[in-house]
């Protein structure tokens, strides 16, 4: 029979495809997606490169250990290679930690609102959840602190954190976990690190190796342009990666997959262009979005989240009869939000010249 508890179990919503929209709405013109997150200008060419080179070993499986790119991403942060655990996207690390952490009823502490799969994670484990609210849109630690209880053996952070682009400060973070039972088990998810400029920003690393220990992921799907080949990655002491990697699923990161990575977080100029342009047409965006009369927040990530001081539904519907998805935030608890993805100089500029068509009633 099937579990009680998973009966109403939700699939996590993606985000709307191109496709989709074409069907729905019949649109035929442009169509920009602004809404998942992605790096519009794709991945490296060398990890392009990597790929086809790649494409006469498909009849073969790949390296289940992943030497090579274990090996590049240990000499990178400096951490020794056992202490790396891939996944099939970060997501498959984070549903290896609950496996490995999280018994029936016990505790699991995040954010409200956060990313959506750890909660799910835990709640196909039989665990239980603990939502703390934002404060200033931003974690509220010292809350997290109070609600630490017997039966918590994970804490979430995301940072920056989804969707609020907002980031917890080191020195912030270090004082929290002093303050906490050296059985949890902190997690920062790092999947939008590379997008940071603010040098004051929590380094996981650091403190992987401390009580409580802390886990840091990350992932080649959003800066490094890598999101349809899913592959992330944690870092975190030596005896939990074991465990990780003794529990997940052999050939879980595909050979495409390895190569690409490997050859995208080689090649750092490229990486370096990228970020430029994100951090430039970041403050492009938001300034644009200010002189509109919106209320965007301030953001670390490649997104922002934009206050539309108003229901954001009827503008979000409106703009996707336009050829323009971006995320109604809704389903996160923010009803005069939408989130809005960076994407290419070209993307942006048609974004708000479809926004101020709707603004204008045109």
């Amino acid at each position: 029979m099937i579990k009680p508890y998973l009966k109403d179990f939700k699939p996590y919503p993606p985000g709307k495809p191109i496709e989709e929209l074409r069907r729905e709405l019949g649109i035929e013109g442009k169509i920009v997606k602004l809404a998942s997150n992605e790096n519009p200008f794709g991945p490296s060419p060398k990890a392009k490169e990597a790929i086809i080179a790649a494409a006469s070993e498909l009849h073969r499986y790949p390296d289940a250990g992943a030497y090579n790119l274990r090996t590049a991403l240990a000499q990178k942060f400096q951490v020794h290679y056992e202490e790396i655990v891939l996944g099939n996207g970060s997501n498959e690390v984070l549903e290896l930690l609950v496996k490995a952490l999280i018994d029936y009823e016990d505790e699991a502490l995040m954010s409200e609102p956060s990313f959506l799969m750890y909660e799910k994670f835990v709640q196909a484990s039989g665990g239980q959840i603990t939502k703390i609210p934002l404060k200033n849109f931003r974690h509220d630690l010292a809350n997290f602190t109070k609600k630490v209880s017997q039966k918590t053996k994970i804490i979430f952070l995301d940072n920056p954190h989804n969707p609020t682009g907002s980031i917890i400060y080191h020195h912030d973070f270090e004082r929290f976990i002093k303050d906490l039972p050296e059985n949890i088990v902190v997690v920062l998810d790092e999947a939008y690190r590379e997008f940071n400029e603010d040098p004051e920003i929590a380094n996981g690393l650091l403190l992987k190796d401390g009580k409580p220990p802390v886990v840091t992921l990350r992932t080649f799907s959003k800066a490094y342009g890598l999101a349809a080949l899913r592959i992330g990655y944690g870092i975190m002491k030596k005896e939990l990666a074991m465990v990780l990697n003794a529990i997940r699923q052999p050939f879980n990161v595909n050979l495409l997959a390895q190569v690409a990575a490997e050859a995208a977080l080689k090649d750092e100029d490229y990486l370096a262009g990228i970020l430029k342009t994100f951090s430039s047409e970041r403050k492009k965006l938001f300034k644009a979005l200010e002189e509109l009369g919106f209320e965007p927040y301030p953001s670390q990530a490649n997104f922002i989240l934009v206050n539309t001081k108003k229901e954001a539904r009827p503008l979000y519907e409106a703009l996707l009869r336009k050829g323009v998805i971006v995320r109604s935030m809704e389903a996160y608890g923010f009803p005069t939000c939408l989130r809005i993805s960076i994407g290419t100089p070209e993307e942006n500029e048609f974004f708000l010249a479809r926004l101020k068509e709707v603004l204008s009633g045109a």
